[in-house]
């Protein structure tokens, strides 16, 4: 086995570092000299700045995992399992992981071998799943943290999307059903849709059947006939590319700690800092529309940053709106809001000491509140063009009763 492995960082097309196997299964991030002395680089991430916003530059090596800004850029659960078994690499050692997946990551970034091989060799990951090796056309090599089913794809003229053979380069991200829960693209459709009719910042989505979707591979497993599709707002129009982060990015924590290591708290600090007005306006409006829906996964990974200028964050389009509370009663947020959890803790008062706590002005806190509590009431009674069976409506109207902004 060799002792050292090299991964070569790419972020707009550019070489700013490396990625290193060291021995004992040990990975090094480095940034490289040219990208440390340019003055005008592209921002990678607000977690490699210091509190005076300057470049950070020295960094431990972590023991089988990737540093944590790397480890979030890869899936977990199931579809980290699968892209595995692909590509025949353990999905626990996530360099060789990063390997196979890093033609297509989220945001701007490209990790690719120094020396041009597309798969690490079979002797190096002594890989956990069956032998023989990965060959070029049955390796999905699409990466997009999470845990749901997703492939990227390709819009066609008839309206259908196709999943490119090796997974790469599509606008548009499907998300499959899942065989536990009944119309969960049909909720997240809808749920995206009353976002959009409130004025949330969302992509273009749409449902598709999955009859009209070509190129799925086989060995996943679906239940239901439709996906949700959502178009990458992390692509341009001729398929450039927009750089990204989600929060567990920013917060430098791995995607296991994406309900524990902050709070909404600390996300809006972080807006108010790098967004301002427009960027905490959006993020009110989403923390109660996702409050209101019973939306209690909304953790760091459900919030990101683009930066559309390379260098300047703004709040990413909003997604992964689902009203899970249709599925698994929970009367929890998924991060601390203030001090508390519990939906049922949203009054008036909180939300006035939620502001004071982030430093943020108070009426605009108050007054975006209320406008989105307003509007959501509006949309929600005349919403039954939207799809939305039965039983996810009566489980939100039921929640909604237990909210006090929304009660008073």
């Amino acid at each position: 086995m060799a002792d050292l492995s090299v991964l070569d960082v790419r972020l707009h097309g550019q070489s700013i570092g490396t990625l290193t196997r060291l021995p004992g299964d040990r990975n090094l991030f480095a940034f490289n000299e040219d990208y440390i002395n340019d003055l005008d680089r592209p921002t990678l991430s607000l977690s490699f700045k210091d509190a005076f916003g300057q470049l950070l530059t020295e960094f431990k090596s972590t023991q089988t995992r990737l540093p944590p800004f790397f480890a979030n850029l890869l899936p977990e659960g199931a579809m980290r399992d699968y892209l595995a078994q692909q590509a025949h690499v353990n999905p626990a050692r996530e360099f060789f992981l990063a390997w196979v997946l890093g033609r297509d990551l989220p945001g701007a970034l490209q990790i690719v071998s120094m020396n041009g091989e597309n798969l690490p060799p079979e002797e190096e990951h002594e890989s956990a799943t069956p032998k023989g090796a990965a060959s070029e056309t049955n390796v999905m090599r699409f990466s997009l943290a999470g845990v749901q089913s997703k492939f990227s794809a390709v819009k066609e003229a008839t309206g259908g999307l196709t999943i490119p053979v090796d997974g790469t380069g599509g606008a548009w991200i499907v998300k499959l059903p899942p065989t536990k829960f009944k119309g969960v693209p049909e909720n997240e459709f809808a749920m995206m849709e009353l976002a959009r009719r409130i004025g949330i910042d969302v992509p273009e989505t749409q449902l598709i059947p999955i009859k009209k979707i070509k190129g799925l591979p086989k060995g996943i497993e679906t239940a239901g006939d439709m996906a949700f599709a959502v178009k990458r707002f992390d692509r341009t129009p001729d398929q450039g590319k927009i750089h990204m982060e989600d929060f567990a990015q920013v917060f430098g924590v791995y995607p296991d700690d994406k309900y524990k290591k902050a709070s909404y708290r600390n996300i809006a600090e972080v807006l108010w800092i790098e967004t301002g007005e427009v960027g905490i306006r959006e993020f009110l409006r989403r923390f109660v529309f996702n409050a209101l829906i019973g939306n209690a996964d909304m953790h760091l990974k459900n919030w990101s940053l683009l930066y559309p200028d390379k260098h300047h964050a703004q709040l990413a389009p909003g997604y992964d709106f689902v009203s899970t509370i249709a599925y698994l009663p929970d009367d929890a947020l998924a991060l601390n809001f203030v001090d508390s959890k519990k939906f049922e803790s949203l009054t008036l008062d909180q939300f006035t000491r939620f502001a004071a706590k982030a430093r943020l002005p108070e009426k605009l806190t108050l007054d975006t509140m209320h406008e989105t509590v307003a509007a959501f009431r509006e949309v929600w009674r005349d919403s039954s063009d939207v799809p939305l069976d039965e039983g996810a409506r009566a489980a939100i109207e039921e929640h909604l009763k237990t909210i006090p902004i929304w009660s008073r």
